[in-house]
């Protein structure tokens, strides 16, 4: 038998990498249509446009899958919201800036929104997403002086849980961007900023979503 050539094995694992996201876009579209988790393998593999056996070449489980799919979303939006507030040196102003746009989000990028609104709050303090890049901004911000906390991963439990209650309320209600600025400026208090500087980080014009 002729040896896989490099060009070969790197041909297949395009293939694979295609087949897998494809499979995990699939689950993503469903997450976010309804959050239920109950489609057949089938259905799932029919509208990744893969073969049924494929699934397994990828995935144990639909469990394993839909986390996977979780965890690709929290990670885009996690992406989105530091390409946009890479250049922010204040931790307060990016703090703010991340809860503000994320009503933004919702009607750009409703696919990765309505994932973190329905999936998000059990991955608030996982490895990817939004977790560790909202620690390392409050680890910068009681490091530098400029928040008032005892325990960053407490106030982490508290920022992301306020982001997803805002995706919700906004869900539910149709909030308008002062609603984003009303809970930016309640984060920053609660976070130590005395009243009228949270206002006015809060109410600070936002960067541009690419």
């Amino acid at each position: 038998m002729q040896k896989p050539t490099p060009q070969t094995a790197n041909r297949f694992e395009r293939r694979r990498a295609h087949s897998r996201q494809a499979l995990v876009t699939a689950a993503r579209r469903i997450l976010a249509e309804s959050g239920d988790t109950s489609a057949s393998i089938q259905e799932i593999a029919a509208r990744a446009d893969v073969g049924f056996g494929t699934f397994y070449n990828h995935f144990a489980t639909k469990t394993e899958l839909f986390d996977a799919a979780v965890a690709d979303a929290l990670e885009e939006y996690g992406q989105l919201l530091d390409s946009v507030t890479q250049h922010i040196d204040d931790p307060a102003e990016t703090i703010s800036a991340s809860v503000r746009l994320t009503l933004i989000l919702a009607a750009t990028h409703p696919e990765v929104t309505q994932i973190v609104r329905l999936r998000g709050l059990p991955h608030v303090h996982a490895d990817t997403g939004l977790g560790p890049r909202a620690l390392r901004d409050l680890e910068v911000g009681r490091t530098s002086g400029r928040f008032v906390l005892d325990d960053t991963k407490v106030a982490l439990s508290a920022v992301g849980g306020a982001m997803i209650g805002l995706l919700q309320l906004n869900t539910a209600a149709g909030i308008d961007a002062k609603a984003g600025e009303q809970m930016a400026e309640l984060i920053l208090r609660l976070l130590g900023l005395p009243l009228e500087e949270a206002h006015e980080v809060a109410t600070r014009p936002l960067p541009q979503l690419p």
